[in-house]
């Protein structure tokens, strides 16, 4: 199976359209105020008619309720709903059975006991989302270019397709891939020029890496 590609936290036609005709898989769209990426509903209606049957469209929302997802999924109309917070197995499931959407769990990842919770996640979600642990204080769960001992991962064996993101960009990609063999990769901070400022030559620089991986992988 082919490498998945995620762009994440695109906010702008521009870098959309960079992300877009630079072949990622997956463009992923931030509706969290907290975050340097957060996206109105109105410019998610006009990006997600953009990026519409061009790639997968994915909302990452954060301990979203009912009401805030509605919202997100009428403006967006995405594919697959990313849950980056402390969702529970329950609410994962529910969430899914209530907007009859793909959904993607994300897990914080620091040691190999931070894995636990992955059995009952994978028996609900469609994807997971290896993320590195937020420091404790953080105001925001992801997206703060930190990297996780990708090891932790190493000859992981799931059912359900799996990514590793977290301080990913074009210069360590491949490592990240050779070491654990995920079938797909996720950046946001690793294509910015600063927080929130998505550069369409780092995104399109990290496409290449992670292509350039994928074929050396086969």
């Amino acid at each position: 199976m082919s490498l998945i590609v995620k762009i994440c936290g695109l906010s702008t036609r521009e870098t959309l359209d960079a992300a877009l005709d630079a072949g990622a898989d997956m463009v992923g769209f931030v509706f969290f105020p907290p975050s340097p990426r957060h996206l109105g509903l109105e410019k998610a209606r006009e990006l997600g008619k953009q990026a519409k049957g061009r790639a997968v469209k994915v909302a990452l929302s954060v301990d979203a309720d009912d009401a805030t997802l509605a919202n997100i999924v009428d403006a967006l109309q995405p594919d697959i709903l990313q849950l980056h917070g402390k969702e529970t197995v329950a609410r994962v499931r529910d969430i899914k059975q209530k907007f009859s959407l793909q959904v993607m769990k994300a897990i914080a990842v620091e040691t190999t006991a931070d894995l636990a919770s992955l059995p009952g996640y994978a028996a609900v979600a469609d994807h997971i989302l290896f993320d590195a642990r937020a420091p404790k204080h953080a105001t925001r769960p992801g997206g703060l270019g930190a990297t996780f001992d990708w090891h932790v991962l190493e000859n992981l064996t799931l059912k359900i397709p799996f990514m590793v993101s977290g301080g990913l960009n074009a210069a360590n990609v491949a490592e990240a891939l050779r070491v654990t063999r995920a079938g797909g990769v996720d950046v946001s901070s690793g294509v910015e020029s600063a927080p929130g400022f998505k550069d369409p030559d780092m995104i399109r620089a990290f496409i290449r890496a992670a292509r350039a991986t994928e074929e050396l992988m086969i």
